[in-house]
Protein backbone atom coordinates (compact mmCIF):
# COMPACT_ATOMS: atom_id res chain seq x y z
CA UNK A 1 0.00 0.00 0.00
CA UNK A 2 2.51 2.34 1.03
CA UNK A 3 4.86 1.39 -1.66
CA UNK A 4 2.04 2.40 -4.20
CA UNK A 5 1.67 5.48 -2.95
CA UNK A 6 5.23 6.54 -2.70
CA UNK A 7 5.11 5.70 -6.63
CA UNK A 8 1.94 7.59 -7.25
CA UNK A 9 2.23 11.19 -8.87
CA UNK A 10 0.14 12.28 -6.32
CA UNK A 11 2.97 11.87 -3.66
CA UNK A 12 5.91 13.73 -5.51
CA UNK A 13 3.22 16.35 -5.95
CA UNK A 14 1.89 16.54 -2.45
CA UNK A 15 5.18 16.42 -0.52
CA UNK A 16 6.58 19.47 -3.47
CA UNK A 17 3.14 22.01 -2.20
CA UNK A 18 4.02 21.17 1.82
CA UNK A 19 7.90 21.66 1.58
CA UNK A 20 6.88 24.74 -0.42
CA UNK A 21 4.53 26.03 2.26
CA UNK A 22 6.67 25.56 5.09
CA UNK A 23 9.45 27.43 2.92
CA UNK A 24 7.03 30.28 2.66
CA UNK A 25 5.79 30.11 6.06
CA UNK A 26 9.21 30.48 7.62
CA UNK A 27 10.58 33.01 4.65
CA UNK A 28 7.35 35.44 5.28
CA UNK A 29 8.27 35.06 9.21
CA UNK A 30 11.84 35.60 9.25
CA UNK A 31 12.03 37.48 6.00
CA UNK A 32 15.34 36.33 5.29
CA UNK A 33 16.83 35.53 1.67
CA UNK A 34 18.65 31.99 3.54
CA UNK A 35 14.80 30.27 3.29
CA UNK A 36 14.92 30.80 -0.38
CA UNK A 37 15.95 27.04 -1.15
CA UNK A 38 14.46 25.69 2.05
CA UNK A 39 11.70 24.21 0.01
CA UNK A 40 14.47 22.14 -1.66
CA UNK A 41 16.70 21.71 1.28
CA UNK A 42 13.21 19.87 2.87
CA UNK A 43 12.75 17.54 0.02
CA UNK A 44 16.17 16.10 -0.17
CA UNK A 45 15.82 15.62 3.33
CA UNK A 46 12.72 14.08 3.84
CA UNK A 47 13.98 11.27 0.62
CA UNK A 48 17.10 11.05 2.30
CA UNK A 49 15.79 10.08 5.85
CA UNK A 50 13.03 7.53 4.45
CA UNK A 51 15.57 6.25 1.88
CA UNK A 52 12.88 7.00 -0.83
CA UNK A 53 14.06 6.94 -4.46
CA UNK A 54 14.32 10.18 -6.53
CA UNK A 55 12.47 8.33 -9.20
CA UNK A 56 9.49 7.81 -7.25
CA UNK A 57 9.90 10.90 -5.84
CA UNK A 58 9.76 12.34 -9.89
CA UNK A 59 6.58 10.65 -11.08
CA UNK A 60 4.92 13.64 -9.39
CA UNK A 61 7.99 16.25 -9.08
CA UNK A 62 8.37 15.93 -13.22
CA UNK A 63 4.47 17.53 -13.49
CA UNK A 64 5.71 20.34 -11.51
CA UNK A 65 9.05 20.48 -13.42
CA UNK A 66 7.23 21.24 -16.73
CA UNK A 67 5.73 24.47 -15.49
CA UNK A 68 9.50 26.16 -14.83
CA UNK A 69 9.19 26.65 -18.52
CA UNK A 70 5.49 29.03 -17.87
CA UNK A 71 7.03 30.18 -15.17
CA UNK A 72 10.15 31.47 -16.84
CA UNK A 73 8.02 33.27 -19.65
CA UNK A 74 6.16 34.75 -16.90
CA UNK A 75 9.25 36.65 -16.39
CA UNK A 76 8.47 38.60 -19.82
CA UNK A 77 6.01 41.07 -17.58
CA UNK A 78 8.55 43.05 -14.84
CA UNK A 79 10.36 42.62 -18.52
CA UNK A 80 7.60 44.70 -20.33
CA UNK A 81 7.36 47.65 -17.68
CA UNK A 82 11.44 47.48 -17.66
CA UNK A 83 11.62 47.97 -21.72
CA UNK A 84 12.80 51.10 -21.45
CA UNK A 85 15.75 50.98 -19.55
CA UNK A 86 16.61 47.76 -21.30
CA UNK A 87 16.81 49.28 -24.76
CA UNK A 88 18.87 52.23 -23.69
CA UNK A 89 21.49 49.85 -22.25
CA UNK A 90 21.24 47.09 -24.55
CA UNK A 91 24.48 47.01 -25.71
CA UNK A 92 25.92 46.55 -21.63
CA UNK A 93 23.18 44.32 -20.82
CA UNK A 94 24.10 41.88 -24.08
CA UNK A 95 27.70 42.27 -23.57
CA UNK A 96 27.62 41.34 -20.04
CA UNK A 97 25.33 38.16 -20.10
CA UNK A 98 28.02 37.13 -23.12
CA UNK A 99 30.68 37.68 -20.60
CA UNK A 100 29.31 36.04 -17.90
CA UNK A 101 28.07 33.09 -19.81
CA UNK A 102 31.86 32.63 -21.47
CA UNK A 103 32.97 32.65 -18.23
CA UNK A 104 30.67 30.22 -16.14
CA UNK A 105 31.05 27.68 -19.20
CA UNK A 106 34.97 28.05 -18.46
CA UNK A 107 35.39 28.25 -15.17
CA UNK A 108 33.41 25.09 -14.96
CA UNK A 109 35.19 22.68 -17.81
CA UNK A 110 38.18 24.08 -16.10
CA UNK A 111 37.92 23.17 -12.54
CA UNK A 112 36.29 19.97 -13.26
CA UNK A 113 38.90 18.10 -15.48
CA UNK A 114 41.71 19.72 -13.22
CA UNK A 115 39.65 17.94 -10.14
CA UNK A 116 40.16 14.98 -12.52
CA UNK A 117 36.76 14.78 -13.29
CA UNK A 118 36.48 13.28 -16.75
CA UNK A 119 34.96 14.45 -19.72
CA UNK A 120 31.35 13.21 -20.06
CA UNK A 121 31.09 14.61 -16.05
CA UNK A 122 32.97 17.70 -17.78
CA UNK A 123 30.45 18.48 -20.04
CA UNK A 124 27.51 17.94 -17.52
CA UNK A 125 28.65 20.46 -15.53
CA UNK A 126 29.47 23.19 -18.10
CA UNK A 127 25.46 24.61 -18.58
CA UNK A 128 25.17 24.80 -14.64
CA UNK A 129 24.23 28.69 -14.93
CA UNK A 130 21.35 28.19 -17.27
CA UNK A 131 17.69 27.36 -16.46
CA UNK A 132 16.72 23.70 -16.04
CA UNK A 133 15.26 22.95 -18.85
CA UNK A 134 17.39 24.58 -20.96
CA UNK A 135 20.48 22.72 -19.36
CA UNK A 136 19.27 19.51 -19.19
CA UNK A 137 18.67 19.65 -23.25
CA UNK A 138 22.03 21.14 -23.38
CA UNK A 139 23.25 17.80 -21.31
CA UNK A 140 21.54 15.57 -23.41
CA UNK A 141 23.08 17.18 -26.93
CA UNK A 142 26.10 16.63 -25.42
CA UNK A 143 25.76 13.28 -24.23
CA UNK A 144 25.88 13.87 -20.50
CA UNK A 145 24.29 13.13 -17.51
CA UNK A 146 21.19 14.91 -17.11
CA UNK A 147 21.07 13.69 -13.57
CA UNK A 148 24.02 15.24 -12.92
CA UNK A 149 23.41 18.62 -14.67
CA UNK A 150 20.08 18.80 -12.98
CA UNK A 151 21.77 18.77 -9.63
CA UNK A 152 24.48 21.23 -10.39
CA UNK A 153 21.78 23.69 -11.83
CA UNK A 154 20.20 23.12 -8.48
CA UNK A 155 23.25 23.97 -6.06
CA UNK A 156 24.47 26.63 -8.70
CA UNK A 157 20.73 28.64 -8.26
CA UNK A 158 21.28 28.12 -4.10
CA UNK A 159 24.55 28.97 -3.78
CA UNK A 160 23.80 32.07 -5.97
CA UNK A 161 20.38 33.23 -4.28
CA UNK A 162 22.51 32.89 -1.13
CA UNK A 163 25.64 34.67 -1.34
CA UNK A 164 25.45 37.08 -4.69
CA UNK A 165 24.18 40.16 -3.55
CA UNK A 166 26.76 40.44 -0.44
CA UNK A 167 29.36 39.12 -2.92
CA UNK A 168 28.35 42.47 -5.75
CA UNK A 169 28.43 44.25 -2.60
CA UNK A 170 32.06 43.40 -1.57
CA UNK A 171 33.50 44.48 -4.76
CA UNK A 172 31.53 47.91 -4.47
CA UNK A 173 28.78 46.89 -7.49
CA UNK A 174 25.60 48.94 -7.07
CA UNK A 175 24.02 49.68 -9.79
CA UNK A 176 20.72 48.01 -10.43
CA UNK A 177 21.18 46.84 -14.00
CA UNK A 178 24.32 45.32 -13.16
CA UNK A 179 23.36 43.39 -9.97
CA UNK A 180 20.24 41.61 -12.20
CA UNK A 181 22.20 41.11 -15.00
CA UNK A 182 24.92 39.25 -12.74
CA UNK A 183 22.44 37.57 -10.28
CA UNK A 184 20.63 36.03 -13.79
CA UNK A 185 23.30 34.72 -15.71
CA UNK A 186 25.36 33.25 -12.75
CA UNK A 187 22.55 31.72 -10.93
CA UNK A 188 19.05 31.68 -13.29
CA UNK A 189 15.77 31.04 -11.13
CA UNK A 190 16.75 31.02 -7.64
CA UNK A 191 18.89 33.49 -8.24
CA UNK A 192 16.13 35.37 -10.20
CA UNK A 193 14.06 35.02 -6.93
CA UNK A 194 16.55 36.26 -5.01
CA UNK A 195 17.16 39.60 -7.18
CA UNK A 196 13.15 40.31 -7.27
CA UNK A 197 14.02 41.01 -3.44
CA UNK A 198 16.34 43.37 -4.39
CA UNK A 199 14.51 45.70 -5.98
CA UNK A 200 11.80 45.39 -9.43
CA UNK A 201 15.09 46.86 -11.65
CA UNK A 202 17.41 43.77 -10.26
CA UNK A 203 14.14 41.35 -10.71
CA UNK A 204 14.22 42.23 -14.65
CA UNK A 205 17.18 42.52 -15.31
CA UNK A 206 17.69 38.49 -14.22
CA UNK A 207 14.98 37.28 -15.60
CA UNK A 208 16.29 38.97 -19.10
CA UNK A 209 19.81 37.34 -18.69
CA UNK A 210 17.97 33.95 -17.58
CA UNK A 211 16.47 33.82 -21.41
CA UNK A 212 19.79 35.62 -23.48
CA UNK A 213 22.00 33.39 -21.05
CA UNK A 214 20.43 30.17 -22.24
CA UNK A 215 20.28 31.04 -26.33
CA UNK A 216 24.27 32.34 -25.85
CA UNK A 217 25.00 29.07 -23.78
CA UNK A 218 23.27 26.73 -26.27
CA UNK A 219 24.91 28.25 -29.09
CA UNK A 220 28.67 29.20 -27.72
CA UNK A 221 29.17 25.72 -25.70
CA UNK A 222 30.00 23.29 -28.63
CA UNK A 223 32.74 25.93 -29.58
CA UNK A 224 34.25 26.29 -26.39
CA UNK A 225 33.92 22.57 -25.63
CA UNK A 226 35.78 22.36 -29.25
CA UNK A 227 39.43 24.55 -27.93
CA UNK A 228 39.13 23.07 -24.16
CA UNK A 229 38.22 19.36 -24.30
CA UNK A 230 38.33 18.15 -27.91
Amino acid sequence: MIEEILKSPLFGITLTFIAFEIGLYVQNRTKSFVANPLAIILIIIFLVHFKIPYQDYNEGGKYISFFLGPATVALAVPLYKNFATILKYKLAIFIGITVGSITGIITSLLIALLLGADKTIALSLSPKSVTTPIAVEISNMLHGYPSITSTAVVITGIIGALTGPEVLNFFGIRNKIAKGIAMGTAAHGLGTSRAVQEGEIEGAMSGLAIGVAGVITSFILPHIIKGIID
